[in-house]
């Protein structure tokens, strides 16, 4: 599966988990260029704390498009640091 904002590959991997009609992508298979920390924090009622991050590429600013469970829940221990996308990040394969 690929990530892909502003006609860039942002991660890759074929192992992906999905949840919730998400893929959340191995934190080694992001391009971690792309990624700028993000003070945003959401919670999920099962899964816990989400963090985000920014993809700046290009000029170009997609703020917080990109989620994360640093510490999750024991139900959703498998997506620990994985990464998840939204907000125009297109996911195909």
């Amino acid at each position: 599966m690929k990530a892909i904002w502003n006609n860039q590959i942002v991660a890759e991997s074929i192992d992906t988990v999905i949840i919730e009609n998400n893929h959340y992508f191995p934190p080694e298979s992001i391009k971690s260029e792309y990624f700028k920390e993000s003070e945003t924090i959401s919670a999920c009622h099962w899964k816990g704390s989400a963090h985000y991050k920014t993809l700046v590429m290009d000029g170009e600013i997609n703020v917080d498009a990109a989620w994360y469970y640093p510490e999750p829940s024991a139900l959703a221990k498998g997506i620990a640091g994985y990464y998840a996308f939204w907000n125009g990040v297109k996911i195909e394969e």
